[in-house]
């Protein structure tokens, strides 16, 4: 920062801020120079073009590098996090199967509580039949043995049903009534009492 000197009537030099040169305390020069410092550096930023591509440094090189340090291990992590989950949910489903073979066999056992399933399995099993009791075996045109398609039902099944009501049956059978459906829609009966037709 150049001095701008002028000169007073007395001889003496007046410096920019009006005091003598000689006279100038060291806070008034620190200021001074801190504010040309200010200006120079104002100066050198207006004369920094914004369209010139940065160089690459060291600061960002290193950020560079710890953000792909950062990523592959998130990567690594993310991985093992989806491997640990689809194994999670492999023994949640296995879990889920094992506990319904648990509750199927609670049932079997409840079942065998039972002193008519216990009959029927004999009876079915190895053939035994109550005293006083004649045993048939049906046979078949083969010769092989007729089973039969009846089997009784879990007392836990037969429990959870339950009955209608009386007036539902009624009020359907009146529904029925008042609108019949029509000749060709209904089908002749084929069997009466398990009893083929003679038709």
């Amino acid at each position: 920062m150049t001095d701008q000197r002028r000169s007073t009537g007395r001889g003496g030099t007046r410096g920019p801020s009006g005091r003598t040169g000689p006279g100038r305390t060291p806070a008034a020069r620190r200021a001074a120079e801190a504010r040309a410092a200010a200006a120079a550096a104002a100066d050198r930023l207006t004369r920094i073009d914004p369209r010139a591509n940065p160089k690459l440094t060291g600061r960002a090189a290193v950020l560079v590098l710890v953000v792909a340090v950062l990523v592959v291990s998130f990567a690594s992590s993310l991985k093992a996090y989806l491997q640990q989950r689809d194994h999670i949910d492999e023994l949640r489903a296995q879990i889920a199967q094992r506990t319904q073979r648990i509750d199927e066999l609670q049932t079997e056992k409840e079942r065998w509580k039972d002193p008519a399933f216990v009959e029927k399995e004999a009876r079915e099993r190895f053939g035994y039949v109550m005293p006083g009791e004649t045993a048939y075996v049906a046979l078949d045109a083969n010769g092989n043995l007729i089973k039969p398609k009846a089997e009784l039902t879990s007392p836990d099944a037969v429990g959870d049903k339950k009955p209608k009501a009386w007036w539902e049956d009624a009020w359907a059978s009146v529904q029925l009534a008042g609108d019949p459906p029509a000749l060709d829609q209904r089908e002749p009966a084929r069997k009466i009492n398990g009893l083929k037709d003679a038709q």
